[in-house]
């Protein structure tokens, strides 16, 4: 009756009118999601937003793109598709892109965060609170395995992001420990958020392996290799320890290596033409889903000795596909493997041959990898890495 007899302009200046809930709205750098193209920052931002955004259906998300999107990427009515421009894949755009394009459209749309998935940040803005996954700092360590003008880039501005943001994601608590010790970043301001493997993968039976194995490799066995051929992947270690290996194995093996030539340096093509076995060696070219999950199942092994890693999907794929694996005593990859796989020095050529003849002969090995394997992988799961990052998310709010 009371209010009856009151404007309803007063009612609302003494808050009997309640007012619009405004919806949280999150800004996210996806410049990765690029159809085909995905490698591992790329399969992150995929699986984690894909899960995150149907999860949260009362919070705006905007996805920022630095060209034409896919609309399998609009996961949802509360994901909207920005483009920025310029198309950010050269450090000068790189810049451009995240110093003036970035930070002009948090500074005239509201918005309650910026993910960022790659790691880069915009350092001129200042009021929106900034939340990188900086997925490695490899450039810091191995700066040999990048261009100079990229290394110069990443040594000069992620110390500065690493500063800047309100917090930070990484992919293993080893990341955690690097970036606490290079950066000087207090470990409280990171949250460690794993990477997962897809429920593609998995095993195939014996005659799919038949089948598969004629049409990659013309019926021979094989060893694999998945992954982007980057220096810090140790693509000269691959080629050396499977000439030692060929050498000494009484049965035909093939070599099978799945990726693009990201970065084929001379050393690495130098290496490839000194093999004794290079007619061994298949480039299958990029492989995606289901088909790379039958290349990846019907083999002896995964061949993953890099140099340096910030988490390895790839073994963790391998191990869902039920494939032994045999990785780097180096960096992530014993966090990731723990004690289902056989590890060496990347250094050590010898060592990683050893370690493929012991696959190849010995089948009690090999099961008892696969089982240890398959049972770890499900510490890895997308999932759980979207429930991680979304925890992130929340602390970056506060």
């Amino acid at each position: 009756m009371f209010c009856n007899f009151i404007p309803y302009q007063w009612l609302k200046i003494l808050k009997f009118v309640p007012k619009k809930t405004i919806a949280v709205r999150i800004a996210v750098n996806t410049r990765f999601l690029i159809p085909g193209r995905m490698e591992g920052i790329g399969w992150f931002t995929y699986h984690t937003l894909k899960i995150i955004t149907q999860k949260h259906p009362e919070v705006e998300f905007i996805f920022l793109f630095d060209r034409p999107w896919d609309k399998g990427f609009v996961f949802g009515p509360n994901v909207h598709p920005v483009i920025l421009r310029p198309p950010a894949r050269h450090p000068v755009l790189w810049y451009l892109y995240f110093e003036y394009s970035i930070h002009e459209y948090l500074r005239r749309h509201r918005c309650d965060l910026f993910l960022s998935t790659d790691g880069f940040l915009s350092l001129r803005h200042k009021k929106t609170p900034q939340l990188a996954v900086i997925h490695d700092i490899n450039f810091e360590h191995h700066p040999k395995f990048l261009p100079p003008l990229v290394r110069a880039y990443y040594r000069h501005f992620f110390p500065r992001y690493a500063r800047h943001a309100r917090r930070i994601a990484t992919v293993s608590q080893w990341s955690a420990n690097d970036l606490v010790k290079t950066y000087g970043v207090t470990s409280s301001k990171i949250d460690v958020v794993y990477n997962g493997a897809s429920e593609i993968f998995a095993p195939i039976s014996p005659a799919e392996k038949v089948s598969k194995r004629q049409m990659i490799s013309d019926g021979k066995p094989y060893f694999i290799f998945v992954g982007a051929f980057n220096p810090r992947k140790n693509i000269e270690g691959l080629f050396r320890s499977f000439d030692l290996f060929a050498d000494r194995i009484d049965r035909d093996f093939r070599l099978v290596i799945v990726g693009e030539k990201m970065h084929w340096t001379t050393s690495m093509q130098d290496s490839f033409r000194q093999m004794k076995h290079r007619e061994k060696v298949i480039f299958a070219g990029r492989r995606q889903g289901r088909e790379l999950n039958d290349i990846l199942a019907a083999s002896e092994g995964l061949w993953f000795v890099s140099n340096f890693e910030g988490f390895g999907i790839p073994i963790v794929e391998a191990f869902r596909a039920g494939v032994p694996v045999i990785t780097s005593t180096v960096t992530s990859l014993p966090e990731v493997a723990g004690d289902a796989a056989l590890l060496c020095n990347p250094a050590d050529h010898y060592a990683i041959a050893e370690a493929m003849l012991r696959l190849a002969r010995d089948s009690k090995l090999r099961n008892a990898l696969i089982i240890k394997g398959m049972n770890r992988a499900k510490l890895f799961t997308w999932e759980d890495s979207a429930v991680r990052l979304w925890h992130s998310i929340e602390k970056t709010l506060l």
